[in-house]
């Protein structure tokens, strides 16, 4: 091979051995992800819920792969690190606080999509019905992946079920925060959330069935474009990993 086709090929080789940066990143919620823009296009999105234990990662995939003209990254708890890596991004604006609220809500709705990854199933006041309402009369795509519920034919807010069943159906320990003392202050205002603990979003709320948010999209005016479900969360024999997407 020639010295000049090899600084040609240079760069290309040398990119081609980079770790992939995205690579601890779940491949069903990329591939959820890459179904939705190469499918529809969307040019703007909000992740919600996106930076815990994530970094925001799946924001700056999608940032990374796609032509975007508008991101949000919404949190209650962002680090510096995330903060500063947002700021590479002119398209994206990180907003800090409950995406369940009315001023956030109003703030992020007019986005082609939303992603909800892990997320929709810690949502209380509002519930993750109307979280789903409130977005939908704008928002075009969603795209969701979440822990459902197959223990009983519709969703279950998993503290009704008691303190022995319900840690039969999440995936933490009694002895763990914010779970060691959950059931001893359900009433109890949490001082960072200002909301009884029964209501935070730190905590698993709710056993969601498919049947029940199939037939609310439906309701909202959304078709399941993709679906998929890929098997037992973990070592929870009644919760399993299932993928959505749903357009208008």
């Amino acid at each position: 091979m020639s010295r000049s086709i090899k600084k040609a090929l240079a760069p290309i080789v040398s990119r081609l051995s980079e770790p992939d940066p995205f690579a601890y990143l779940s491949s069903d919620k990329k591939a959820l992800i890459d179904f939705v823009f190469q499918r529809f296009r969307p040019k703007s999105f909000a992740d919600l819920g996106g930076v815990w234990n994530v970094a925001g990662g799946y924001t700056f995939y999608t940032l990374e792969k796609r032509t975007i003209e508008k991101a949000f990254l919404v949190d209650t708890d962002f680090t510096d690190d995330v903060l500063q890596r947002a700021k590479l991004y002119p398209a994206l604006e990180a907003v800090h606080g409950n995406f369940g609220k009315r001023e956030i809500i109003w703030k992020v709705k007019n986005v082609d999509a939303v992603f909800l990854f892990d997320t929709l199933l810690h949502q209380v006041n509002p519930d993750w019905d109307d979280l789903l309402k409130a977005y939908s009369s704008t928002v075009k795509h969603f795209v969701i992946l979440n822990q459902q519920y197959t223990g009983s034919e519709h969703t279950t807010r998993l503290l009704n079920l008691g303190e022995d069943e319900y840690f039969k159906n999440v995936p933490h320990n009694r002895d763990e925060p914010p779970y060691d003392s959950l059931f001893q202050k359900l009433d109890e205002v949490h001082p960072q959330h200002q909301r009884p603990y029964r209501d935070i979003h730190n905590i698993w709320q709710w056993g969601i069935t498919d049947v029940d948010l199939i037939e609310l999209m439906r309701t909202l005016g959304f078709t399941m474009q993709f679906y998929k479900n890929s098997g037992q969360f973990g070592a929870l024999k009644r919760i399993e990993n299932h993928s959505f997407v749903f357009s208008r």
